[in-house]
C-alpha cells in the first residue's frame, strides 16, 4: 500500500502527479496533481484505503475522489484528441501534467510524478516508477485523474452510444472495435493511433 515515506523526504507543499488515458483509442489524458494535507486534516480513510486507482473498483473511486476534493489541494489538467494527434500522446500527457500544476493554488515546492520522465514541471520535480503503489500523493491523482476521464467518457457516451464507452472509457475493446466497424471513427478518435489511422486511410481509399 501507498504510505508518506517519499512525501517524508522533503519539506513543503509536496504534490503528487499522475494522468489517466495514454492508451484509449478515443478522448482526451487527464492529469491530477493533488497535494494532500499532512496533519489531521486528512481523513483516515483516505490513509486506510488510497492505492493505485487501478486496483481499485469504480465505486470505492468515486468516493475516494470526493474525500481527496473535500481535503486536498486539487488541480486538473486535460490535453484534447486534437493536441493528442499534433505533438503525439506523451508530449500531449506533459501537457495535461503541467496544466495541472498550473491549476494548484500555488506551485508546489515538490512535484512526486508518476513514471520515469519528468514533464518539465515549473518546480523541483522526483519521478516515480509505479509511484501509485507506493505514494499516497501519486495514489489521490490518480485516482482523481481516473475518475475525472471516466466521467468525461461517459458524458460523450450519450452522445455516441455505439462504443461502449461509458463502460471502456475510450479503449480498444470488443464492442468498441465493433462500434468503429459499424459506424466509423468521430471527431473524439485519436487519428493519429494506429487502429483509427487506418479505418480513416479506408474511408478515404473508398474500402
Amino acid at each position: 500500500m501507498p504510505d508518506f515515506s517519499i512525501e517524508d523526504q522533503y519539506h513543503g507543499r509536496i504534490a503528487g502527479i499522475d494522468e489517466v488515458g495514454r492508451g484509449p483509442l478515443a478522448g482526451p489524458v487527464v492529469a491530477a496533481a493533488v497535494i494532500l494535507p499532512r496533519d489531521d486534516r486528512l481523513p483516515v480513510a483516505l490513509l486506510a484505503e488510497l492505492n493505485d486507482s487501478k486496483k481499485l473498483s469504480a465505486k470505492k473511486r468515486e468516493r475516494l475522489h470526493d474525500i481527496i476534493l473535500s481535503c486536498a489541494e486539487v488541480g486538473i489538467g486535460a490535453a484534447s484528441v486534437r493536441e493528442i494527434d499534433q505533438i503525439n500522446i506523451l508530449q500531449a500527457t506533459y501537457v495535461a501534467m503541467r496544466r495541472a500544476v498550473g491549476r494548484l493554488p500555488a506551485v508546489p515546492d515538490q512535484a512526486l510524478v508518476d513514471g520515469n520522465r519528468d514533464p518539465g514541471l515549473s518546480c523541483a520535480v522526483e519521478t516515480v516508477v509505479k509511484g501509485d503503489s507506493k505514494s499516497l500523493s501519486i495514489a489521490a491523482a490518480s485516482i482523481v485523474a481516473k475518475v475525472v476521464r471516466d466521467r468525461a467518457m461517459a458524458r460523450l457516451a450519450v452522445r455516441y452510444p455505439f462504443f461502449g464507452w461509458e463502460g471502456n472509457a475510450g479503449y480498444g475493446v470488443k464492442k468498441h472495435m465493433a462500434g468503429l466497424v459499424d459506424v466509423g471513427p468521430t471527431v473524439h478518435h485519436r487519428r493519429s493511433f494506429k487502429p483509427i489511422a487506418n479505418l480513416f486511410d479506408a474511408i478515404m481509399d473508398g474500402s
